[in-house]
């Protein structure tokens, strides 16, 4: 069965693009990965863009049926939590808001593509003993949230996107500079590179959709 080619890019800020004002970005214009998703995708899909900036997964939820599934999208990368983690929520207790999306779009006969939430950026942070534990405990829950959705998306046998490991400089962990727009968001850099790991995945499942 072919699924629909439409694709919704779901989630927060980092869906929407936002970037804080920089140098390079004066006016801290929005560059949303959807964008440069179709960019790669071409004709073989049409992507919309559904993010809102500040979201907790819980509002994520609330929304996900009128803003997602009433469209019947073919595929859904959701990229949720990093809100969440501002606010102190357990992993797991995300994880439940982001399985209630996952497995409301596989009802509705759509693909979702779990995406690991990027990590944080803290200049100077090893200058102190202050400093370094504060990034290692959020760097922690992190880490434990995404091995969760690894897991799940695993245990389902579809892809997941770890923008995690892609954005994350290898030695510290934090989200690498060239990558970093204000320790949290991205750089156009980052959210280019966010659409080529999405589009990967995305041209793997529409040519296997074309064949069946």
């Amino acid at each position: 069965m072919i699924q629909s080619a439409l694709v919704i890019c779901f989630g927060d800020s980092l869906t929407a693009g936002f970037q804080s004002p920089t140098r390079e970005n004066p006016v801290g214009q929005e560059t949303p990965y959807g964008d440069f998703l179709q960019d790669k995708l071409g004709g073989a899909a049409r992507v919309r863009v559904s993010g809102i900036c500040g979201e907790l997964t819980g509002e994520m939820v609330m929304r996900f049926r009128r803003d997602v599934l009433d469209h019947n999208p073919g595929y859904v990368p959701i990229l949720g939590g990093t809100n969440d983690l501002g606010w102190n929520a357990s992993p797991h207790e995300i994880m439940r808001n982001l399985v209630k999306m996952y497995e409301q779009t596989l009802a509705a006969g759509g693909i979702p593509i779990p995406v690991t939430i990027p990590s944080i950026r803290v200049e100077d942070s090893q200058a102190s003993r202050e400093g370094r534990e504060w990034v290692a405990g959020h760097l922690a829950s992190r880490y434990q949230l995404n091995d969760l959705i690894q897991e799940y998306a695993a245990s389902k046998s579809i892809a997941c996107v770890d923008l995690f490991a892609a954005t994350a400089d290898p030695e510290s962990g934090q989200l690498a500079g060239v990558y970093s727009n204000d320790g949290i968001h991205l750089t156009t850099s980052g959210y280019r590179l966010f659409a080529e790991q999405v589009a990967q995945v995305l041209k793997l499942l529409l040519s296997r959709a074309v064949q069946s």
